[in-house]
């Protein structure tokens, strides 16, 4: 049977392309490519997910936004140091049975949670 095998990648608009690219680039350590986007081989200790939440959830908050973007890192506290110090307001963190999280907005509003796995 045909099937989905995994996510091919986080596509969304911004007035200012060019600045959020440099955002997480500054911010989250992204690579970015020749292109303007940035590839990644996710870790074996990690899985790819695809999740709905009711339309009424509160999980996204404070962003308006119908998604949330979540990304997996390597060294939490350096990413959340590295955030912090660029101007970026950390929400809340937590740990839990299967890793560490940590969520921020970018400059567009959109909610990130960041993910270490164990």
């Amino acid at each position: 049977m045909a099937k989905v095998l995994g996510l091919g990648g986080v596509f969304y608009k911004a007035d200012d392309p060019q600045a959020m690219r440099a955002w997480y680039a500054d911010v989250l350590g992204f690579e970015l490519t020749a292109w303007g986007g940035a590839s990644f081989s996710p870790p074996a200790s990690s899985s790819q997910q695809w999740s709905l939440f009711p339309a009424d959830t509160a999980y996204f908050a404070p962003s308006a936004h119908p998604f949330m973007v979540n990304l997996i890192v390597d060294d939490m506290a350096g990413i959340l140091e590295r955030a912090r110090d660029a101007g970026a307001e950390i929400l809340s963190q937590q740990d839990e049975p299967y890793g560490k999280f940590a969520w921020l907005m970018d400059p567009a509003g959109v909610k990130v949670e960041l993910w270490q796995p164990l």
